[in-house]
């Protein structure tokens, strides 16, 4: 039944989901989407949605993932928002409760521990896996669903030009007036994005 299977898969993105939302995506997307529950196309769409909506992007996106995968792994049965919001109430509670679990546990252990050499060497070691698993979710999203979902050359150029355009205007300070430099906030650079993309594609 989708609902075991979404739960089994939570439980398990719960565990191993080290670094937080962005570096578990990798782990996220090779369960829902692999399986067929979801298509690359709607997992993109809900890794955006979950990102602009308040709260961690690894539980907006179970909850967004629960809510669409059983109608779309079956629409005969689970129909309706109901079914939907069942998947999401599962999702969200398995994805949460091995995280808190351990972090419950783990955070004990390591205030009583925290000098040990051990502690240190395992925390030194996890720091680069982290980093290596944010930029394989960066990789990731890097596909034609994000940059050409309609085959069409124009759109690719005009998107990876809207992707440098937002990264510039995050990690650069704007020049202003009499000297000074602003950092443009990362939710306005979202604001233009969305402004840019319904100026270019909202006809």
């Amino acid at each position: 039944m989708i609902y075991l299977k979404l739960i089994w898969a939570y439980i398990k993105i719960g565990i191993f989901g080290f670094g937080g939302g962005y570096a578990m995506l990798s782990l996220v997307e090779h369960s829902v989407v692999d399986p067929g529950w979801i298509t690359e196309t709607t997992f993109t769409d809900i890794v955006a949605i979950s990102q602009m909506t308040p709260g961690p992007i690894g539980i907006n996106s179970a909850t967004y993932i629960g809510f669409v995968a059983p109608g779309h792994v079956d629409p005969t049965h689970f129909a309706g928002p109901l079914w939907g919001i069942l998947g999401s109430i599962l999702c969200t509670l398995a994805v949460v409760l091995p995280s808190y679990l351990l972090v419950l546990y783990s955070a004990h252990f390591i205030r009583r521990h925290s000098e040990s050499g051990v502690i240190k060497g395992i925390f030194s070691g996890l720091r680069p896996v982290v980093v290596g698993l944010i930029a394989s979710a960066a990789i990731l999203l890097m596909n034609n669903a994000n940059f050409n979902p309609r085959g069409i050359s124009s759109d690719l150029y005009t998107n990876i030009a809207i992707c440098v355009a937002a990264f510039l205007l995050v990690y650069f300070k704007l020049p202003l007036p009499g000297g000074k430099k602003i950092k443009l906030h990362p939710i306005l650079v979202i604001i233009l994005a969305g402004v840019a993309g319904l100026l270019i594609y909202g006809h």
